[in-house]
């Protein structure tokens, strides 16, 4: 026999209690036998110490025997079958065995292969402990009795609480125990009761909390595995296995599948503690998760047959399978508005353009998705705040901190402050807190945040674990002694979020990125034809403006030569009309010109190199100044401009051009022109342009000059758009901005225009995408 508190002559310490290989004990309860056997000829590789008691055979008898040593023929040929099939199917088998008198004794035995690849046979009587056994066996009939009673009671029932109550009077009913709960487990891995059934004499643990450190993870675990786990007498002594370690693994074997497993000796004293003498647990799982347990306590030790808590299993699995429909029907009617709401909101940014200007525009609506006092949106750098938030700046920390927390592109909490010690100082406006990315790449977020609400939770004694020191001067973790209800004060905590919410939003994230997702499908296909479109229009006017030109020059050369050959004969009014078409053929083939080169850019690939700007816009200058010699000019221009990383060809036809106009369309005596670079909005820009707020050089050109009206500002880089007479302001054709704007995008950048009429205007563009910078 080993001591509960030690495990591999190890004590369980402070340091050491949660890491526990409870999977591993290397020791079993001893109402039963475990037998470790090799697949091909059964030997017997390991032996739990207590068969003289359970068997008459002495460990040393038993082992390296062979199974059909022990057991008779039928026996044998239950265990092959067993191998050859699911092991669930068909346990427990009936096994019949002859001990050293020639007495053939009855077991259940149940077959299993462990995580580390060993078969095991762990055997139990098939009385039990006689001092402690419930006298049981059911029969099909009895059993279907049974089952068929708890069913037809079961869909009575509307709730979850409805449910888990009458599971605890059921089972208790069949086991006979002093105290039956069901025992939900939260996110956090804490717990309560909410349903019990008990002997009218003792203290009640309904709707008691209990915290994670009650049931470690490993625990959990095993209990995910095994879906009921009995011990009949607390304070039984350990059977070790014999030899330690499996000759075949050299190791301890995995008895995570163990039905007789040797228990945790933390968890035997936390039940002493508790004054109880047997426990049987009963898995309660959704989606193959632990969601919960049928607690069972009996005050005093108490055996259950096999059949009797496979009984008990199956009331188990079933409950496992109400719980979603159960727990669909609480709050019910908040469910229902909430989905509502869920379903006006993916229809409302299902038709917006904007999804960050669809979702902010109901702020109440938003606010209500999840019951939340706050909410903040972010795209890219613009931070949108409804309700009660934290700064803009707290904000954009917090997104920095919470994104490499993000699972599956979401995270809660309702103790932010617990986990993100900066958020104390806004503690009142977001202690719960939801964050949903919707798209990383871009930066785009939303937020939910509840403040701080100070609670009072009941839990089943004081939660924390009491440090202690052995004789041997180990420190090492004790659990409480008292379960009655004590109170604790929680702060720094927000009303928790409740599943549906999380949920709710969790499938609002996903509508929101398949509308994305399916708006970007058809912005592509409108953009695939768009640009099909356009290159077979670019073709086309390619192609039909140089078809153009040779009978445009043969009507220009055969005017002239009229004019020459004949003008002597013609009359004044013909001379004039002969002229008349000679310029208008001129003005033709400015126009095909002007059509030919806007189609080349198109066609053309760029020939991007570093330009000094201060280098290229003097250059034109003074070229321009040239042929504007007649006029008084005040330009201004700083002195650094910026080099950027483009065509140079082409970023002086774009300067060209802009110049020009604000010479040509200026009938001031002294006319002003300021070309300058700016990162952000100045404080004499008319207009708002998201290109101010993205880090971007922008770049400008402001003349004092006529101005244009209003009602032209939608049309001015239309080609061929003249406001005009075509001989006022020096002419032209009218495709000047047009191609301006071409170069500008072809650089990936944006040109836009603010004007006063008869005041002046400015042309602002850029020469990069956001993304370029």
């Amino acid at each position: 026999m080993i001591p509960l508190n030690y495990i591999f002559d190890r004590p369980i310490t402070l340091t050491n209690c949660d890491l526990e290989p409870i999977h591993i004990p290397n020791a079993i309860q001893p109402h039963g036998i475990l037998l470790v056997f090799e697949p091909e000829n059964w030997q017997i590789l390991q032996v739990s110490d207590n068969t003289e008691s359970l068997l008459g055979y002495s460990p040393d008898e038993i082992l390296n025997k062979s199974l059909t040593d022990l057991f008779d023929a039928e026996s044998q040929k239950a265990i092959a079958r067993c191998l050859l099939r699911d092991f669930d199917a068909v346990n427990p088998l009936t096994l019949n065995l002859v001990n050293p008198q020639k007495e053939t004794i009855i077991f259940y035995g149940i077959l299993h292969r462990s995580p580390d690849n060993l078969l095991i046979l762990e055997l139990e009587t098939t009385t039990g402990d006689k001092d402690t056994a419930v006298p049981c066996p059911y029969d099909f009939f009895q059993f279907y009795q049974l089952t068929r009673h708890t069913l037809t009671k079961i869909q009575s029932v509307s709730d979850l609480r409805g449910l888990s109550q009458l599971i605890a009077e059921e089972v208790r009913k069949i086991i006979q125990f002093d105290r039956v709960m069901v025992y939900r487990l939260d996110r956090d891995g804490s717990g309560e009761v909410i349903a019990e059934n008990k002997r009218s004499d003792l203290t009640s643990y309904l709707g008691l909390r209990f915290p994670d450190s009650d049931i470690p993870k490993s625990s959990k675990e095993l209990y995910r595995l095994n879906k009921i786990r009995l011990i009949p007498n607390i304070n039984y002594h350990p059977a070790a296995l014999i030899p330690t370690h499996c000759p075949l693994t050299n190791a301890s074997p995995d008895l995570s599948f163990s039905v007789l497993r040797s228990v945790s000796p933390i968890h035997i004293e936390y039940l002493q503690n508790m004054k109880v003498g047997a426990s049987l647990s009963i898995s309660l799982l959704k989606k193959n998760q632990l969601w919960g347990l049928i607690a069972c306590h009996n005050n005093t030790p108490k055996y259950l047959p096999y059949q009797t808590r496979t009984l008990c299993e199956f009331i188990g699995q079933i409950m496992s399978l109400e719980l979603s429909n159960k727990e669909e029907n609480e709050n019910l009617d908040d469910k229902i508005r909430l989905k509502n709401l869920q379903s006006d909101f993916v229809e409302s940014i299902y038709q917006a353009e904007d999804f960050v200007e669809a979702v902010g525009r109901d702020r109440e609506r938003l606010l209500s998705l999840v019951n939340a006092t706050g909410a903040a949106i972010i795209s890219d750098d613009l931070v949108r705040l409804f309700g009660k938030t934290p700064s803009e700046n707290e904000i954009n920390q917090l997104i920095d901190w919470v994104v490499p927390l993000l699972q599956n592109n979401f995270y809660y909490t309702d103790c932010l402050p617990q986990v993100y010690p900066p958020a104390v100082e806004f503690k009142d406006l977001a202690c719960g807190l939801i964050v949903a990315s919707i798209t990383k790449i871009q930066r785009n977020f939303i937020l939910w945040f509840r403040p701080e609400v100070i609670q009072t939770v009941d839990w089943g004694g004081n939660p924390d674990k009491h440090e202690t020191i052995d004789e041997e001067g180990n420190h090492r973790m004790s659990p409480r002694k008292s379960f009655e209800k004590w109170q604790e004060i929680v702060q720094l905590k927000s009303l928790p979020w409740q599943a549906n919410e999380i949920d709710g939003i969790v499938e609002l994230r996903s509508s929101i990125v398949g509308i994305i997702l399916k708006k970007a499908d058809e912005l592509a296909s409108i953009n695939e034809d768009l640009q099909r479109s356009n290159n077979e229009l670019d073709a086309f006017a390619y192609i039909a403006s140089h078809d153009l030109k040779e009978p445009l020059r043969g009507i220009h050369n055969y005017a002239s030569f009229l004019l020459t050959d004949y003008q002597d004969k013609l009359e004044e009014d013909g001379v004039n009309k002969l002229n008349t078409l000679m310029d208008l053929t001129k003005r033709m083939e400015n126009l095909i010109n002007a059509l030919l080169h806007f189609s080349r850019l198109s066609r053309t690939d760029l020939n991007r190199h570093n330009i000094e700007l201060n280098f290229l816009v003097n250059n034109v200058i003074d070229v321009i100044k040239i042929n504007q010699s007649d006029f008084k000019i005040d330009l201004q221009i700083p002195e650094n401009l910026r080099i950027i990383k483009g065509d140079r060809v082409l970023t002086e036809e774009i300067f060209v051009n802009l110049i020009s106009n604000a010479i040509k369309y200026n009938d001031r005596p002294e006319k002003r022109i300021e070309i300058g670079c700016i990162m952000e909005k100045p404080d004499w820009a008319l207009i708002e342009h998201p290109c101010f707020h993205q880090n971007l050089p922008v770049f400008y050109v402001k003349d004092n000059g006529i101005g244009i009206k209003e009602k032209h500002l939608d049309t001015i880089f239309r080609i061929f758009k003249r406001l005009h007479a075509p001989n006022k302001y020096g002419g032209g054709t009218g495709a000047g901005l047009t191609i301006v704007k071409k170069i500008v995008e072809r650089h990936g950048g944006q040109i836009w225009l603010e004007s006063k009429y008869k005041e002046g205007t400015t042309f602002y563009f850029t020469m990069t995408a956001p993304n370029e910078k």
